[in-house]
């Protein structure tokens, strides 16, 4: 069992890490984190990488909340969101392919951001077709073996070996690693599946 926080539209070594796991659990009892990718992913935009955060709401009443109850700040995120999405892809060779299911998370009213997360992780497994089942913690546990919770932190550098492949703006600005799973998939679409298990 391999242990992960669920994230938004995940980097890409979450989703390298999931490929080669046996089982996951998704991490719902640990205490929220600011600046994670539990809230935030980054693309490969005409301006070099661009980040796209979620803003959130976190209760004053307590010093922890756990990430479960962080609650979506329903301002115009998921429009500028897509858009972003739309002028950073628009004209990558998988796009038009994704777009239809993809509005459907923009066009959502969401209360939490774990149900954002669970929407974009599901988004991914139906489109690579993975055949992925997942569980939730039941407790927090600290030093769990084949534990991924750290590639939730933005701040982590992460190191894998990773194969290379054709991005929108890499003859401006070169390859950029580790990017939301969206920038594999819109570049690579089926094929994406060959870039992630070793």
């Amino acid at each position: 069992m391999a242990l992960f926080i669920p994230t938004y539209f995940s980097p890409i070594s979450q989703y390298h890490a999931i490929l080669n796991s046996n089982s996951i659990t998704f991490e719902v009892e640990d205490n929220y984190q600011k600046q994670t990718y539990r809230n935030r992913c980054y693309i490969y935009g005409a301006n070099g990488k661009q980040l796209l955060n979620i803003p959130v709401s976190i209760p004053k009443s307590s010093k922890k909340t756990k990430s479960k109850d962080i609650l979506v700040e329903n301002s115009n995120w998921q429009k500028q969101h897509y858009k972003s999405f739309e002028a950073a892809y628009n004209h990558s060779p998988f796009f038009e392919f994704y777009k239809d299911d993809l509005q459907k998370i923009f066009s959502k009213k969401y209360t939490y951001l774990l149900d954002v997360n669970l929407d974009s992780f599901n988004f991914i497994k139906n489109a690579l077709e993975l055949p992925i089942e997942y569980k939730f913690s039941k407790t927090y546990e600290e030093n769990k073996p084949n534990d991924f919770r750290d590639l939730a932190d933005s701040k982590k550098k992460v190191e894998i070996s990773f194969l290379s492949y054709i991005q929108m703006f890499d003859q401006k600005f070169g390859f950029l690693k580790n990017l939301s799973i969206l920038d594999l998939l819109f570049m690579e679409g089926p094929n994406s599946i060959n870039f992630l298990v070793k």
